[in-house]
């Protein structure tokens, strides 16, 4: 992706469930907080509302939310901004 350019808010959230599954304390917290399911997440990663409780799990964590803007080559506030898109 060129430098500057911010992905769609449905690629930046399927983004983050990568980086957020990358790491088994992280997997696992998403699925705790977010009362999602592994065959939820499979099944319905289209589903706006799964996209919005990804962003939100970030959103909600500081240290996360930093941490995968810089493993995705975001800044936090396009992550924050993709949540807010998804919510409308």
């Amino acid at each position: 992706m060129p430098e500057g350019e911010v992905p769609e808010p449905e690629v930046l959230s399927l983004s983050a469930l990568g980086w957020i599954l990358q790491d088994e304390q992280r997997a696992e917290r998403l699925l705790s907080l977010t009362g999602l399911t592994p065959d939820r997440l499979r099944d319905a990663i289209e589903d706006r509302a799964v996209q919005v409780a990804i962003l939100e799990f970030l959103t909600a964590h500081e240290p996360d939310l930093i941490a995968a803007s810089v493993a995705l080559g975001v800044e936090p506030s396009d992550l924050v901004m993709a949540h807010a898109e998804l919510l409308k």
